[in-house]
């Protein structure tokens, strides 16, 4: 995925709560991994696929939860929900980036990339290989749904 996850994560935060902070907690788990880009480019040179970062591995999350969750239930309990709003985002993001950039799904045990498609290279540009392939017609739809959760009102029940 490009440009997908931050409608998606709106639309996670959306199916978990209609606003507040729990929403915006889905939003920013949505988009948070691909905040690595900025070492990938700025600092590694683009050494190698930003999806092997840490950010980017569900072994890391599941393990971060499973310490931090425990932790909050009991010492802060009225965040809870927000921290699973924001786990919920990351593991979206993850989901997405499966239909083509590729995760590790059975890290520690594998360090393979798993994706859904492959998107051959035909193009001069990178962007232009996923823009030009079918797979794009998904990010288009989740952009779509989520216009018209954003134009939709909050509570159905207050039409």
């Amino acid at each position: 995925m490009i440009t997908a996850h931050l409608p998606a994560g709106y639309l996670t935060g959306r199916a978990i709560a209609h606003s507040g902070t729990c929403l915006w907690m889905a939003v920013i788990g949505g988009v948070l991994p691909d905040l690595d880009l900025i070492w990938f480019y700025l600092v590694d040179n683009r050494a190698f696929h930003h999806h092997h970062y840490w950010v980017h591995i569900p072994g890391f999350w599941l393990m971060l939860a499973a310490l931090v969750l425990p932790v909050l239930q009991v010492t802060k309990p009225h965040w809870l929900h927000p921290a699973l709003a924001f786990l919920a985002g990351i593991f979206m993001h993850l989901c997405l980036d499966t239909v083509a950039g590729g995760i590790k799904w059975l890290w520690p045990l594998s360090d393979q990339l798993y994706r859904l498609f492959d998107i051959p290279a035909q193009y001069g540009h990178w962007v232009l290989n996923f823009i030009l392939h079918p797979v794009f017609l998904l990010e288009l739809l989740i952009w779509g749904l989520a216009l018209w959760a954003v134009m939709r009102p909050a509570h159905p029940s207050n039409r």
